[in-house]
């Protein structure tokens, strides 16, 4: 049975992606002024975007009420991914998927808090077809929902032997 120290270690592990997502985001702030871009590969380039809207810069061109919005959005998300973490800790693969999600929730919302926006610094591009520029924090999510996903898989085979033992 799970303790409340190894539920606790999913929490800091999220503070850790809060923490390399701020950092992340910190430096680029100190050496890139906006808009700027520079060239690290043929195919990547580090750029310093303030993205006010959601993934692929969904209601970025709304008239501001949008911050408060997903601010809202992230606050809940992340009370409710605790929820389930604090619920479901004796299921190390779907907890390892909810603390990737929610530290990537809540570097995102550290950012909406103090500038209104994400920063968005990573750029991936082939030849003139262009990916939006995303961060650790949406990486983090993203690796989330894909264990999320791969998760889901094992869990239902294990529901399906469980079943058939019956």
């Amino acid at each position: 049975m799970p303790t409340l120290k190894s539920t606790l270690r999913w929490f800091a592990l999220a503070a850790l992606v809060v923490g390399l997502d701020q950092l992340s985001k910190f430096a680029m702030r100190q050496e890139f002024m906006p808009g700027e871009s520079r060239t690290v590969t043929p195919f990547f380039d580090l750029v310093l975007v303030f993205n006010p809207g959601a993934a692929f810069s969904f209601l970025s061109e709304a008239s501001g009420w949008q911050r408060g919005f997903f601010i809202t959005i992230a606050l809940a998300a992340s009370a409710f991914v605790s929820f389930l973490i604090v619920r479901h800790r004796d299921k190390p693969l779907f907890c390892l998927a909810l603390t990737l999600i929610l530290g990537g929730a809540i570097g995102n919302l550290v950012d909406r808090i103090a500038f209104g926006a994400v920063v968005d610094f990573l750029h991936f591009h082939v030849a003139q077809y262009y990916w939006p520029a995303f961060n650790l924090a949406d990486s983090s999510i993203f690796c989330g929902a894909a264990v999320l996903i791969w998760e889901s898989f094992f869990d239902r085979r294990g529901q399906r032997r469980a079943a058939d033992e019956r």
